[in-house]
């Protein structure tokens, strides 16, 4: 007898759902004596910092944040490879490491593993910056990338429980991103330069992945009229 092909699990149901909702959605996965992973993903822009600090406030000890940035390449080694003129593309990364980190994140030892953070005042990922107890039952781990193929991070989904991904119209995420590059102290027409084309194709090859995360969730939060960040 012929084997059936495996059937199509089709795309990923797309819920709106406001912070509380998405809290209690992550609280079902932080239960106490168990380690959950949770992916927050999305293109530049689309809020994940922001989604997740929201999630961390609510969760307290229950969840720990680690975030994918913490994996950039110095910009020392950027600039030795070629590529400090687009750093945050897929290639800048320490895809290797970062897998490395989630592995022994999904099975904690009994002492506290610490992980990196990037620091926007240096732009420079700072070691060794976060500690997950061992007892903490969620980690959260945000960034672009988590649903790639590319460049290794196909390795990357097998390491997480759950992967949301944050569906932001292209025009919010614009501004939002000019405008963080602008309270970076960028001028206006570099900071929309960059946007357009750094951030822009790199958005292009993250919703690309969009059909593989687990949910699609459109966040029901208003925006501040004055920076256009969430709530």
């Amino acid at each position: 007898m012929d084997q059936a092909a495996p059937s199509d699990p089709g795309p990923p149901p797309v819920v709106r759902e406001t912070l509380e909702q998405l809290v209690a959605r992550a609280a079902q996965l932080a239960r106490p004596g168990t380690r959950r992973v949770l992916g927050v993903t999305g293109a530049p822009g689309a809020g994940k910092s922001t989604l997740c600090a929201a999630l961390l406030a609510a969760l307290g000890d229950h969840a720990a944040l680690v975030g994918m940035d913490g994996f950039h390449y110095a910009g020392v080694e950027l600039q030795r490879l070629g590529r400090g003129h687009r750093k945050g593309a897929p290639d800048t990364f320490d895809v290797d490491g970062y897998v490395a980190l989630l592995t022994r994140l999904r099975t904690p030892p009994r002492v506290p593993v610490y992980a990196p953070l990037f620091d926007r005042a240096l732009e420079e990922p700072v070691g060794s910056a976060v500690p997950v107890p061992s007892a903490t039952p969620l980690v959260l781990t945000e960034g672009n990338y988590l649903l790639m193929s590319e460049h290794g991070w196909s390795a990357v989904r097998a390491c997480l429980d759950e992967v949301w991904y944050l569906d932001v119209p292209p025009e919010v995420r614009e501004r939002r991103l000019i405008q963080r590059r602008r309270s970076y102290g960028h001028e206006a027409q570099a900071a929309e330069h960059w946007v357009r084309t750094v951030d822009g194709r790199n958005g292009c090859a993250v919703e690309a992945s969009r059909s593989r995360a687990d949910l699609v969730v459109h966040l029901d939060v208003p925006e501040s009229p004055r920076d256009g960040r969430l709530g």
